[in-house]
């Protein structure tokens, strides 16, 4: 499966979470996205997008605000404690979005994400709590992320 991987503010390509996916078997496309222009991160990433036509697009923190302005069509997202409130926009969530989120996240505030969900439409399913933290890459929330990929590949 291909997955675009839109990393998040002050982080890099090649990652523990896109190299996670990547060692399951997945393509992963993990573009380098600017931090200091957002219009230049989405126009990035959008870029990766028209190229390499992703089956998933996955977003973390920043890179989930990038993940919603993105025009990818029916493509399911996947949004990891996504910081949303400075970038993004409650209209811009697509039906096939997933939020995987920490509770004890103390960077993007767990509440941002129910209020996403509670503004978007979505069921409450679609949000799944996991993790001990921001960055999710303890081994429960990888093997969430793992498995929620997993089931939409197989959808």
């Amino acid at each position: 499966m291909k997955i675009l991987f839109l990393h998040g503010w002050h982080s890099t390509p090649g990652g523990m979470k896109p190299s996670f996916l990547q060692s399951l078997g997945h393509e992963v496309l993990n573009p380098a996205l600017d931090d200091d222009d957002f219009q230049l991160a989405v126009d990035v990433a959008q870029a990766a997008y028209d190229q390499h036509a992703p089956d998933i697009i996955v977003g973390s923190s920043r890179g989930g605000a990038v993940a919603m302005h993105l025009a990818s069509r029916d493509t399911p997202l996947v949004l990891l404690c996504p910081a949303w409130r400075n970038h993004g926009r409650i209209d811009r969530v697509k039906p096939e979005t997933w939020i995987l989120h920490s509770q004890q996240d103390d960077v993007v505030p767990y509440v941002d994400s129910e209020r996403l969900l509670a503004h978007s439409g979505l069921p409450a399913s679609r949000l799944i709590t996991t993790g001990s933290d921001h960055r999710l890459v303890d081994p429960d929330s990888l093997e969430a992320l793992r498995s929620l990929c997993a089931a939409i590949s197989n959808a």
